[in-house]
């Protein structure tokens, strides 16, 4: 079976690297990106199995990057998981609008926990 391929988005390199190990160990192909807009254009270029997406990123937003995917005809389907700090009831709601297939609080979750929320999205379980 070809690996599952993830885009994972995240400004901070700590828990970038960590995610990735984490994922890498679990035996999904990771790519990264530090900021919305290579996370955007690492899309348009090989669309991935899944995307985890900061809301809070440099040049473009995970709202910015989470709209053009959805207004992409060829995106508008790709699941997206937000891996976040903002745990405010308006970010929740805005992304539910737009159709994110779940919304982590990053201190919630334990990088294994989200493992097993991709696989749920992916219906690897």
């Amino acid at each position: 079976m070809a690996k599952v391929k993830i885009l994972l988005v995240e400004d901070d390199p700590f828990l970038l690297n960590m995610y990735a190990a984490k994922f890498e160990m679990e035996n999904f192909k990771v790519n990264v990106a530090d900021d919305g807009e290579k996370g955007m254009q690492m899309i348009e270029k090989e669309i991935p199995d899944i995307v985890l997406l900061d809301i809070m990123l440099p040049k473009m937003t995970g709202f910015e990057v989470l709209e053009k995917i959805r207004n992409n005809p060829k995106t508008s389907k790709l699941p997206v998981i937000l891996l976040t700090n903002l745990s405010q009831k308006d970010e929740i709601d805005k992304a539910m609008s737009l159709g994110v297939s779940d919304y982590l609080i990053k201190a919630h979750f334990m990088p294994s926990e989200v493992v097993e929320k991709i696989k749920n999205v992916l219906g690897l379980q």
